[in-house]
Parts: C-alpha cells; sequence; structure tokens
C-alpha cells in the first residue's frame, strides 16, 4: 500500500484483572508490537506517524493534577498495569529518538479510558464503563461492581478520540498531545450516570471493597489541545454511553455477542 500515514491504535489491552494476571504478556507483546510498527515505519519511508500511548503510562502519584504531557517520566506507574504502562512509555521515548535521529515529525497521543460500540464487552478483558454497561443489561435488581467506587477517571468516547485525530491530520499539528473531556468522575458516579443513560435507575449497586480499585487518580489537562481546537466539544459521557448501549442491544438481539 505504501502508505504515508499510519495512525497505530494497536495494542494489547483489557482491564486491570487482566493486567494483574499476564504482566509478560503486556509488556513483551506491545513493546514487539510497537516496535515492529516503528521500525518499518521508518524502513518504508511513511512521512506520518502518530502513536496512540494512553493516561496509564502517567506515573501513578504526582503532586499536582491534572496531569501535563510534561510529567509522563515523572515517577512510576501504577502497579496494577505496570507493565502496559511501560511498554506504552517506551514507545513514546522510541518515537522521540526516531525525531531526532532521523528528523522525523512523528508524534504521540495520550487519550484517556475508551469506550464505544465496538469496544469488548467482557467483565473480565474491557475497561470499567464497557464492562458496566454489559452488567447494567444483565442485571435484575442488583449492579454488582468491583472496588470501592473511590477512585477518579475520565471517559472519552471512541468517535471523539477519531475526530481529533482527523483533525491532527488535517491541520499538520505534531505535538505530543493528551485527549480528554474535562469531567473527572468517581466510579461511583460512572456508575450513577451509566444506570441512567441505561433507563436502569431502580438498581441498586453492591460494591465489593475486597477487589482493587486500581490508580486513585490520573486525570490529565487537554489544555494544549484546547487551546489548538478551542471549538472542539466532547460528547458526554451520558450521551455516549447511551449510545453505545443502544449497539450493545442491536449486538445482543442480532446475535453477534
Amino acid at each position: 500500500y505504501k502508505p504515508s500515514i499510519v495512525i497505530h491504535l494497536a495494542a494489547k489491552v483489557a482491564g486491570i484483572q487482566t493486567n494483574i494476571a499476564f504482566p509478560t504478556e503486556y509488556l513483551e507483546e506491545n513493546i514487539l508490537m510497537n516496535t515492529f510498527m516503528l521500525k518499518y515505519a521508518h524502513k518504508h519511508k511513511v512521512k506520518r506517524f502518530i502513536g496512540i500511548i494512553s493516561t496509564c503510562a502517567y506515573p501513578n502519584v504526582v503532586k499536582n493534577y491534572p496531569l501535563e504531557e510534561k510529567d509522563l517520566l515523572n515517577g512510576p506507574p501504577a502497579v496494577t498495569n505496570f507493565s502496559y504502562s511501560y511498554a506504552k512509555r517506551i514507545m513514546a521515548i522510541q518515537i522521540e529518538n526516531y525525531n531526532k535521529q532521523y528528523q522525523k515529525n512523528w508524534n504521540y497521543l495520550i487519550p484517556c479510558n475508551l469506550y464505544g460500540e465496538y469496544d469488548e464487552f467482557d467483565n473480565f478483558k474491557s475497561h470499567m464503563v464497557s464492562a458496566l454497561i454489559k452488567k447494567i443489561y444483565e442485571a435484575e435488581l442488583y449492579l454488582n461492581l468491583l472496588g470501592t467506587g473511590k477512585p477518579l477517571r475520565q471517559f472519552m468516547y471512541a468517535k471523539d478520540l477519531a475526530r481529533i485525530i482527523k483533525l491532527i491530520i488535517d491541520e499538520q499539528i505534531y505535538e505530543n498531545l493528551n485527549i480528554a473531556p474535562p469531567e473527572n468522575f468517581t466510579i461511583k458516579e460512572i456508575a450513577e450516570i451509566g444506570l441512567k443513560a441505561c433507563n436502569k435507575r431502580h438498581l441498586k449497586i453492591k460494591w465489593d471493597p475486597s477487589k482493587p480499585d486500581g490508580q486513585f487518580r490520573k486525570d490529565v489537562t487537554s489544555k494544549k489541545l484546547m487551546n489548538i481546537f478551542p471549538n472542539f466539544s466532547f460528547t458526554t459521557l451520558e450521551e455516549g454511553i447511551r449510545i453505545t448501549h443502544k449497539g450493545y442491544k442491536n449486538n445482543i438481539i442480532g446475535g453477534h455477542t
């Protein structure tokens, strides 16, 4: 195909339980994937490479929140996704090395947690919002959730990230940027928004505090992004969950689980 632009979104990725269970695979497979993508993009003279990192790569704890792009390497990541986080950090370093050594204009983007109709809906593999939608759909009286509900998270509807990537390419932006909506909800608040969006507000939430909460907070600022695209509007969490829930139900009814 000889592409002039490569957007590297691929990754071995899942929820907190899988990251804890398989740290070797999450480090090794992601490092190999990223390394070969970059190596052969360089070999075939790809003009534009955009690597997708993750807010998981940021330090577990910093003095000041929200996190800025300059904070990426300022401390170890959370132990619950340590291997995945370091693989993402290494890709950021690799991209910077190609830029310095070979005068590339490559960059990386750091989105917060994503969700959408085409996500992995599996209680063991998926991230919080997609797992939440599946649990809400299946629940009758109680919604059983892991942890305490206290940690803070930013979630972004996946199509918003796609729109931003398109803008960045069209406008020839080469900066490394955080991408996240401004809201930073507790897990409990996200669950309540999910119940409202899915018309299941009658369900009672039961928490299992014996399960790990993961990183307490990792919210990032999109100030640099919004200075470039001041008119960009993110999909609200309630609307995004409503769209995703509808897509999930349609797949269930259509037999595409």
